[in-house]
C-alpha cells in the first residue's frame, strides 16, 4: 500500500465504522481463544498504526506490530507500540516463535502469497493460530483495489486451498460485510480511486449499526460479502516451552 493510503488509514482507523467493527471481531475471537493459550506471543502483520495490536495487548497477549513501510511503523511507535519493520515474505523472527499471527488485509497486496503463508507457518509454533482477513470476489474489483495496491480479491475456495497448502488446518471461514455489499459495490463502481476517506458522523454511526447486525445473523456468513475471514491452526504437535514474552522472538531465520 502506498504511503498516502497508509496515512489515511492511520488517521481513520480509530473512529471509522469498518475498522471499529473489525476490531470487535478480533476482540471476540480473542475472548474465545486466548484463555486456552496462557502466555501468548502474537504478531500483527501489516499493523499500520497498530489498531489491532492494541486489541491483542488489551486481551493479554505480548503483541508485536510488524510493518513493511516506515509510515505505519512510525505511527505505531508514536502510539507506544514496539513496531518492527519487516517483509511478510521474510519475517525477522525465529522459527516457531509465535503462537498467533493476525494478518488482516495483507495477502491481497502480495504477488507471491503462497510464500508469505509459508513464512507464517515457519514463524508459528505447531498448534499456533493464523487469523486472516482478505477482500473477496473479483466481481467487486474496482479503482479502489488498484489505488490501495491490491493484486487480487479472493474466493473462498482459493483462500482455503492456499492456506492448507502452506501446512495449516482451516477451522472456519466466513463472509463479512455482507449486508453492506450492495452499497459498497455501487459506491466503488461510481467512484475513482480509493474510498478511504472521512465520512459524516451520522453516516458513520448508521453504517456501524448495520455492520454490527451481522454479529447476530450467523446465516449471512455463508453469503457473498466484501471480505472473507479465515481461522486456521498450524499443523503438528506443539513441543515448545514458551516461558515468556521474550523467548527467542527476534533472531536469525
Amino acid at each position: 500500500m502506498e504511503s498516502t493510503e497508509i496515512r489515511k488509514l492511520v488517521a481513520l482507523e480509530d473512529r471509522h465504522w469498518w475498522y471499529a467493527e473489525r476490531r470487535r471481531i478480533l476482540a471476540s475471537l480473542l475472548d474465545t481463544e486466548i484463555r486456552q493459550w496462557g502466555d501468548l506471543i502474537a504478531l500483527d502483520i501489516g499493523a499500520a498504526g497498530g489498531g489491532n495490536t492494541r486489541v491483542l495487548r488489551a486481551a493479554g497477549a505480548f503483541a508485536v506490530p510488524v510493518e513493511y513501510g516506515p509510515e505505519g511503523a512510525e505511527a505505531a511507535r508514536d502510539r507506544g507500540l514496539p513496531a518492527v519493520r519487516g517483509d511478510a515474505g521474510g519475517l525477522p523472527f525465529t522459527t516457531a516463535a509465535a503462537g498467533l499471527i493476525v494478518a488482516f488485509d495483507i495477502l491481497e497486496h502480495i504477488e507471491d502469497d503462497a510464500a508469505v503463508l509459508g513464512e507464517f507457518a515457519r514463524v508459528l509454533r505447531p498448534g499456533g493460530r493464523l487469523w486472516v482477513a482478505v477482500p473477496c470476489d473479483m466481481s467487486l474489483w474496482s479503482d479502489h483495489d488498484r489505488a490501495v495496491g491490491h493484486v487480487r480479491r479472493y474466493d473462498r475456495t482459493e483462500l482455503v486451498e492456499k492456506v492448507v497448502a502452506a501446512g495449516f488446518e482451516v477451522q472456519d471461514v466466513w463472509s463479512w460485510n455482507v449486508l453492506l455489499r450492495p452499497v459498497v459495490n455501487l459506491r466503488r463502481r461510481r467512484a475513482q480511486g480509493s474510498d478511504l476517506g472521512e465520512i459524516g458522523r451520522f453516516t458513520n454511526w448508521a453504517l456501524a449499526r448495520i455492520i454490527a447486525m451481522e454479529r447476530y445473523l450467523p446465516f449471512v456468513r455463508r453469503r457473498s460479502g466484501v471480505s472473507l475471514i479465515l481461522i486456521a491452526r498450524r499443523g503438528g504437535i506443539d513441543t515448545t516451552d514458551q516461558v515468556g514474552p521474550n523467548r527467542g522472538l527476534v533472531g536469525d531465520r
